[in-house]
């Protein structure tokens, strides 16, 4: 029998999806040229449809407690075991802002307001546009919930680096400790 944890991922692919059929016309696709100096798309055999793959969208948000920064590490695939900060992915439909909210109160039990946008973060091989908020916390009580196994909160100094998830992961961290806790 599958665990819940195995069944998560054989119906969520986490922006990694590998299309085989047209959603028009249900004919089979295969990548190929359509402008020159782009790259090859996905098309339709039969209706010559063009399957534009756009990426997916990430909101997370980084903020601190106590003066440390709340990471969580991660109880699912990509990253097993690894350290980020609160996010997921944007449903359609709903604002970014209000994305990175809702994931950070279904991660870790908090409530935050957003203060600023810290950055947009997007990698060549990746499919996901990640957009980072920073944020304070106005309720709740930290507790790992939903894909995390833990929560923890790390002085600036005690970041895991070596443990952490993505490279959005540390490139926001980055920056947030450059522009929010150094001066």
């Amino acid at each position: 029998m599958a665990s819940e944890h195995d069944e998560h991922h054989r119906t969520h692919h986490h922006g990694h999806v590998e299309y085989e059929f047209c959603p028009r016309c249900g004919g089979g696709l295969e990548r190929r040229v359509v402008k020159t100096h782009e790259p090859q798309r996905l098309v339709c055999r039969a209706c010559s449809f063009i399957f534009y793959q756009d990426p997916k969208v990430v909101a997370g948000t980084i903020f601190t407690v106590d003066g440390g920064i709340v990471l969580l590490k991660r109880g699912v695939e990509p990253a097993l075991g690894k350290w980020v900060f609160p996010g997921g992915y944007v449903d359609r439909g709903e604002s970014v802002q209000d994305a990175a909210i809702r994931e950070t109160k279904e991660e870790s039990r908090l409530d935050v307001r957003l203060n600023s946008l810290l950055n947009v973060y997007s990698y060549p091989r990746s499919p996901n546009v990640i957009v980072v908020y920073t944020a304070e916390v106005i309720g709740g009580m930290l507790e790992a919930a939903d894909e995390s196994v833990e929560a923890r909160i790390f002085p600036p100094d005690d970041v895991p680096w070596p443990d952490l998830a993505f490279d959005s992961t540390k490139d926001a961290l980055n920056d947030y400790i450059k522009s929010h806790l150094k001066g």
